[in-house]
């Protein structure tokens, strides 16, 4: 009878303990933690378990797109990455962020304010539809907003390798919608540029107000320029002027620069 006792005292006192073992954080194969909150929490069958989100995001894995748990700035501040994984855009914010909420997102605003005349919205009021822009990159003129892209001067996948992974969530969210890291050019030129960096990518026109906002950006945000990158800034700041077809160090990359620029 005393051993029957016993063993349901340690059954009772086990009882919460398993129950507890059983709520972990799941991190999926594409690196994904997931907890109970989690919509796919159950559909992930195939997972590396953990004990908390924490201990899940500090070994590299990310939260799950809309993750609305109060601690997920905590979270992420808390434990940034220790070792670089692959860059994903969604570590930078799920698209473009309507920062006031006033319905228009960051692309919006940013075509908004540098349009040369007042713009015309969508139906909702809340997409730009039409305008007047000059592209930096090639002083063309467009009218039509879906023939822009809203460019990263200082491409988001660049930062990433250059240190942005060790950036908490809050940072990267704000690097990625910072107005001074904005413009609005033809979307052609935008995509061939990629997340190139000024050693390897120049635009046609306004090559060293590029190299100088792309510079800035860099400073802002600790972001290191690699010897190339330092060469280029300084032909511009110090008017030295590269013939066109000239191959910058060795690189096989042919720009040309037409004109220097403060540099403040």
């Amino acid at each position: 009878m005393k051993r029957l006792t016993t063993l349901s005292i340690l059954a009772i006192l086990c009882a919460p303990m398993a129950a507890q073992a059983l709520e972990i954080v799941k991190l999926s194969e594409s690196d994904i933690c997931h907890d109970s909150t989690s919509p796919w929490y159950d559909k992930t069958t195939r997972y590396i378990p953990y004990e908390s989100m924490e201990r899940c995001i500090a070994d590299g894995g990310r939260l799950p797109r809309g993750y609305k748990a109060d601690n997920k700035t905590y979270v992420d501040k808390k434990y940034a990455p220790r070792e670089k994984r692959p860059y994903n855009r969604d570590e930078f914010g799920d698209g473009w962020a309507d920062v006031d909420k006033d319905c228009q997102n960051t692309r919006h605003e940013i075509l908004a304010q540098m349009s040369t005349q007042p713009v015309r919205y969508k139906s909702n009021g809340c997409t730009v539809k039409s305008g007047k822009w000059i592209s930096p990159f090639t002083n063309h003129v467009f009218y039509d907003a879906s023939d822009l892209d809203v460019d990263h001067l200082f491409p988001l996948a660049l930062a990433w390798e250059r240190g942005a992974y060790a950036w908490d969530y809050d940072k990267r969210v704000r690097f990625a919608n910072d107005p001074v890291n904005l413009w609005p050019v033809e979307a052609k030129l935008n995509r061939s540029k990629g997340a190139k960096p000024i050693a390897k990518w120049l635009p046609p026109e306004n090559e060293c107000q590029y190299v100088a906002r792309y510079a800035r950006v860099a400073k802002m945000y600790g972001l290191p320029l690699d010897h190339n990158d330092e060469f280029v800034v300084e032909q511009c700041k110090n008017g030295v002027y590269a013939k066109e077809g000239k191959t910058l160090l060795n690189l096989g990359n042919v720009f040309k620069i037409k004109g220097s620029f403060s540099f403040d």
